[in-house]
């Protein structure tokens, strides 16, 4: 079965750094856009950040500058560096497989907690 497992999430101190991780499991995961969302409580979910098969990546607004998405085909992995965070990053994050809007997968989730 197709799955998809981000890890990587915890408790992190304002202007500290997390990495996620999204590993995914019998798919071609390289042919695929993947999406990082994330949502926090009482607020509907947002995208934070894509890329594309090709590895062009977009983010929005409010983490451009301080996170950065990437990809390891070899690894069958996509990762999402987070720097500088601040209470309003505190969420659960999702990761996101999109292969021509046909075939899309989500994780579970991991939780982000950005606390002093």
């Amino acid at each position: 079965q197709v799955q998809l497992v981000e890890s990587g999430g915890g408790l992190a101190q304002p202007g500290g750094s997390l990495r996620l991780s999204c590993a995914a499991s019998r798919i071609t995961f390289s042919i695929y856009r993947v999406g990082w969302y994330r949502q926090a409580p009482g607020k509907q979910r947002e995208l934070v950040a894509t890329i594309s098969s090709g590895g062009t990546t977009n983010y929005s607004d409010f983490v451009k500058g301080r996170f950065t998405i990437s990809r390891d085909n070899a690894k069958n992995m996509v990762s999402l560096q987070m720097t500088n965070l601040n209470s309003e990053d505190t969420a659960v994050y999702y990761c996101n497989a999109d292969y021509a809007s046909r075939y899309r997968y989500w994780g579970q989730g991991t939780q982000v907690t950005v606390s002093s």
